[in-house]
């Protein structure tokens, strides 16, 4: 878990959760992917564990919003 303070990973973990929170977990992946691409493009390395914290935001958004929704219907 030590992987998950370093760097910028607290700041993928949020925009992962907030994409997958609006959005969906696809969206986050694809968040992710292109955050990484655009690091390989402007002379930096992709870095995979990035890319994971950002999926575990995503999975925790995407939580989030399914409850979110079964609350909804339930009140209806």
């Amino acid at each position: 878990m030590k992987w998950l303070r370093e760097s910028n990973r607290p700041r993928h973990i949020l925009y992962g959760f907030f994409g997958a929170l609006i959005g969906t977990l696809l969206f986050s992946i694809g968040l992710a992917i292109g955050k990484e691409y655009g690091d390989k493009a402007w002379g930096g390395k992709f870095d995979r564990l990035d890319l994971w914290a950002t999926l575990i935001g995503g999975i925790a958004g995407q939580i989030i919003q399914l409850f979110i929704i079964w609350i909804i219907i339930k009140l209806i």
